[in-house]
C-alpha cells in the first residue's frame, strides 16, 4: 500500500498558489479514491487555506470537501497561530498537529513509510 502525505505550503496571494493548492488537493482525491494511506496537511502559509476552501462559494470548495477527513487531514499548530488561522481551524474541525515543537512530526511519518510530496 502506498503511504503519502501531502503537505500544501503554498500562500493564498496568487492563482499560482491556487494552482498549487489545486494541484495538492487533486493528488489528496487520486490517492483518497485509490483507498491509498494519504495525509493531508497544512502548514506554513498554507494554513490560511483553511479558511478559504472552507466557504462554499470557492471554486476549490467542493475539491477540499471531497478529500478533507477529519481522520486523514491536519494543520500546522504553531503556523496556524502565527498566520492567524486557528479560528477557522477550529471551526472546520480538523486537527492541529503538534507533535515536533508545535508542528507536525514530517519525521514521524517518513519512519511510518510515509513519502512527502509539498505544494
Amino acid at each position: 500500500m502506498i503511504k503519502v502525505a501531502v503537505v500544501v505550503l503554498a500562500d493564498t496571494e496568487t492563482y499560482g498558489d491556487m494552482a498549487r493548492v489545486h494541484n495538492a488537493l487533486e493528488a489528496a482525491k487520486e490517492f483518497k479514491e485509490a483507498k491509498d494511506d494519504f495525509r493531508l496537511i497544512f502548514d506554513g502559509a498554507g494554513t490560511k487555506w483553511i479558511n478559504e476552501l472552507s466557504k462554499p462559494e470557492h471554486k476549490l470548495h467542493e475539491l477540499f470537501e471531497s478529500v478533507m477527513d477529519k481522520k486523514f487531514t491536519g494543520v500546522c499548530s504553531f503556523c496556524s497561530d502565527f498566520f492567524g488561522a486557528t479560528e477557522s481551524t477550529q471551526a472546520a474541525g480538523i486537527p492541529l498537529m503538534s507533535e515536533f515543537e508545535e508542528h507536525p512530526s514530517f519525521r514521524k511519518l517518513i519512519s511510518q513509510g510515509y513519502q512527502i510530496i509539498t505544494f
